[in-house]
């Protein structure tokens, strides 16, 4: 019996990346640049960003779509700050979005009103490391209360990642994180990548991730 192997998931990502390909493309048109955030679940994304749309909001002109496994709760935090629509994805158990989840969402935003879009992935730091979605680039969140060797337990993700916020440092009084170990360990991962440190919850550093923010906005199509 002969035996053939179906290459399925090969396939799968090779459309997928057909796809963020056209994501790219949609968003180039308007020069928006697209912020692909990732994370561990509970370290800050959706409190990070209310704080960045209530602050930010009236500069730079923001849309949300945001990614969780089972209800929409982030979608509606989010959404008592912006206008704007927030789109919600449920992704009914999957681990990540993809890029046709994204282009669909599009279809629901006017790109000529927009300058920034946040792609909130689902919380994870394993399977978003692999998924184009059609970003300018991903920013992976990690937060003091989860270890400083986080970039060595899931490297992939730290080295597609252009950028990187380390949120909750109000809490270093109380918990056993050395930044400076978790910047090296970072940095022996991919040396290119760049920090802020936040408290999204203090708004320490916050002013750091806005610059930012601005930079990208004003680069555009350099971040691509």
């Amino acid at each position: 019996m002969t035996v053939r192997r179906i290459e399925v998931r090969e396939r799968v990502m090779e459309r997928n990346d057909a796809l963020a390909g056209d994501v790219r493309r949609r968003l180039g048109e308007h020069d928006v640049v697209a912020l692909n955030l990732v994370s561990s679940p509970g370290a800050g994304k959706t409190l990070l960003l209310e704080r960045t749309l209530r602050d930010l909001g009236t500069e730079v002109r923001m849309a949300v779509v945001t990614g969780d496994v089972q209800t929409q709760n982030d979608a509606d935090r989010l959404a008592r700050w912006t206008d704007r629509v927030v789109h919600a994805v449920v992704t009914g158990g999957a681990c990540h979005l993809d890029a046709r989840q994204v282009g669909a969402a599009l279809d629901d935003l006017d790109l000529d009103t927009i300058d920034l879009l946040f792609v909130e992935n689902v919380g994870n730091l394993v399977c978003p490391a692999s998924w184009d979605v059609g970003e300018s680039a991903k920013v992976v969140v990690f937060s003091v209360t989860e270890g400083e060797d986080k970039p060595l337990k899931y490297p992939k993700m730290f080295q597609v990642a252009k950028f990187a916020v380390l949120n909750k440092v109000d809490l270093l009084p109380h918990v056993p994180f050395d930044v400076d170990k978790a910047l090296e360990y970072a940095h022996r991962v991919n040396p290119d990548l760049r920090f802020v440190q936040t408290s999204a919850s203090t708004g320490e550093g916050l002013d750091d991730w806005y610059g930012l923010l601005r930079s990208l906005v004003n680069a555009g199509a350099l971040v691509r």
